[in-house]
């Protein structure tokens, strides 16, 4: 059974995505557009996907969160 990697999203300059970071250090350098995931939306665990929008804006799919992902808890399956 895989367990579930959990951090939060942060931008990752070097390659211009947003990736997963624990503890300060990126356990997923950069995500790619349909990746799955989930993020915390008012306390609950919500599966979504990232995505980037015509203007070139990242957001996660059914969630309200657009633009800016920085420091949005999300975790991914091990």
């Amino acid at each position: 059974m895989k367990g579930k990697i959990e951090g939060r999203l942060g931008y990752n300059q070097e390659n211009d995505r947003y990736g997963l970071l624990v503890s300060d250090l990126w356990e997923h350098p950069g995500f790619h557009c349909g990746e799955c995931m989930e993020v915390l939306v008012d306390g609950e665990w919500v599966p979504t996907r990232i995505e980037m929008d015509y203007s070139g804006l990242w957001y996660l799919v059914d969630t309200p969160y657009k633009g800016d992902l920085e420091y949005v808890r999300a975790r991914i399956l091990d």
